[in-house]
């Protein structure tokens, strides 16, 4: 099952289904309780006035039980004999003895006993004995389940079970009966409405969850619809719709449509790049080229340092291009503990061939640490650096100092500086501002890049600002080792 309306109407409908058998079986087994316990009720009423009539003496055969089809009674002694039972009980269960004809007891209310004619002997006052009074058990009865067939018909009774004590001290239990009939056509009754109701039930369920999740998924349908669309027209300009509400559905338009934004901006930085690239690497080659066929038609001709300077130009562009690939695929930096001030010292001790030479200020060993990789925080020293000399008129300056957290370190020049409006503009790839610079003394537009990607990959942050009146500050932010 494909569909996911369908699953949901399934479901939805199976949870309904389930709930509602047990909520009716629940109910109906409420229900035959109550009734039940009615019924038991009514014999208990029964038993009990049975039974007063024995405490009272009554005799076994004037005993009036009511109506006898509704409340059949059938009375034991303590050795289980029946001693009598209602009119037209012919047949009993569910009471502790199916006998429905009376046996003789052998103190059966109504009769004299042997000595009960008999004056009583003489004492010192010559009063006779006093015969007492009977009582009915104020125990709660035992109740139970049977049938009784009463004038030829048969039905199931609820029996109240009820001790009385008769003046002779004889023990007596009237086992009394309710009728089950009417709890048991209630109880049938509802069992069929709601066997009958169940099905509409479900399939009212089936529809609505089917309808609310038709509507429910339809703005989804249409990102589906939407999407495909973009994926086959490649036009990545295109947009998904957006509803105003501020549910699932709405956020993950909202989503979508980011993640669309994205993906645009980042294969149209990819076709920059591939052009910016394509046209960096035309002119050292080309230039190359160019000097080769010369110097092999005339070897007197061959500007050797020229070629060497364009070679070496091909080389550090394909090697920040190549940076750029992997900072590109997410490659992850190394986890190494470095001395920020060393490092900075080992990358200026290395600059031999620098315009202007650099002043450094770093701690001593034993300064700021950080973490990463040393030679993607040494590139950045270098980019910094290289940008520094290409712009200073007479100074370049680097320092290092730790802070709460992490290192800082500030590369300063008195160069032109960066207007405050190109600030960030300057960290995008291939862009430079000074544009009327030749190509060949102004860089690719790499280096500025590569520098704040490695910062940021390293969980820092590289900003450039004024340095007071003249000149450019860069300032890079490392997090301290955790």
């Amino acid at each position: 099952m494909r569909s996911v309306r369908a699953r949901a109407a399934l479901g939805a409908t199976v949870v309904v289904a389930l709930a509602l058998v047990a909520a009716g079986l629940a109910a109906l087994l409420v229900l035959r309780a109550n009734l039940t316990d009615q019924a038991g009720l009514q014999a208990e009423v029964a038993a009990r006035e049975a039974a007063g009539q024995l405490a009272l003496d009554v005799p076994y055969d004037k005993l009036k039980t009511g109506d006898e089809e509704d409340h059949p009674v059938q009375v034991t002694d303590e050795d289980g004999r029946v001693v009598a039972v209602s009119k037209d009980l012919e047949a009993i269960s569910g009471t502790g003895t199916d006998r429905v004809t009376p046996q003789p007891s052998p103190a059966s209310p109504g009769k004299g006993d042997d000595d009960g004619d008999r004056e009583g002997d003489d004492d010192d006052d010559g009063a006779g004995a006093d015969p007492g009074r009977g009582e009915v058990s104020t125990d709660d009865p035992d109740f139970g389940n049977g049938t009784a067939t009463v004038d030829g018909e048969s039905a199931d009774y609820r029996f109240a079970s009820v001790e009385a004590t008769n003046s002779a001290g004889l023990t007596l239990t009237v086992h009394a009966g309710a009728p089950l009939a009417a709890e048991q056509r209630a109880v049938a009754s509802v069992r069929a409405a709601m066997l009958a109701a169940l099905p509409v039930v479900l399939l009212v369920v089936a529809g609505v969850t089917w309808l609310v999740t038709r509507r429910a998924l339809r703005p989804v349908e249409d990102i589906r619809r939407e999407m495909a669309a973009i994926t086959a027209s490649e036009d990545l300009s295109r947009r998904v719709p957006e509803s105003a509400s501020r549910d699932e559905v709405a956020r993950l338009a909202r989503t979508t449509n980011e993640t669309l934004t994205a993906l645009e901006a980042s294969v149209d930085r990819q076709r920059r790049f591939v052009a910016d690239a394509s046209h960096e690497l035309r002119s050292p080659i080309a230039s190359l080229r160019t000097q080769l066929e010369v110097g092999a038609a005339h070897p007197e001709l061959l500007d050797v340092p020229g070629a060497v300077a364009d070679t070496v130009r091909l080389q550090v562009l394909a090697a920040d291009l190549l940076l750029l690939a992997r900072l590109d695929a997410g490659e992850r930096p190394g986890s190494a503990r470095l001395d920020l001030g060393a490092l900075v010292r080992a990358e200026v001790s290395q600059r031999t061939g620098d315009r202007i030479a650099v002043a450094v200020s770093v701690p001593e060993p034993g300064g700021p640490e950080v973490t990463g990789s040393r030679g993607q925080l040494a590139r950045v020293i270098g980019n910094l650096l290289d940008n520094a000399e290409r712009h200073a008129v007479s100074s370049v300056a680097v320092a290092v100092r730790g802070i709460r957290g992490g290192a800082v370190l500030v590369v300063t020049d008195d160069g032109a500086g960066v207007p405050e409006a190109e600030r960030e503009r300057v960290f995008e790839r291939f862009v430079r501002l000074d544009d009327a610079r030749a190509r060949d003394d102004g860089g690719a537009g790499l280096g500025l890049a590569i520098a704040r990607d490695v910062a940021v990959r390293h969980g820092g942050r590289l900003t450039v600002a004024g340095a007071g009146e003249r000149g450019a500050r860069f300032e890079l932010w490392l997090p301290g080792p955790r």
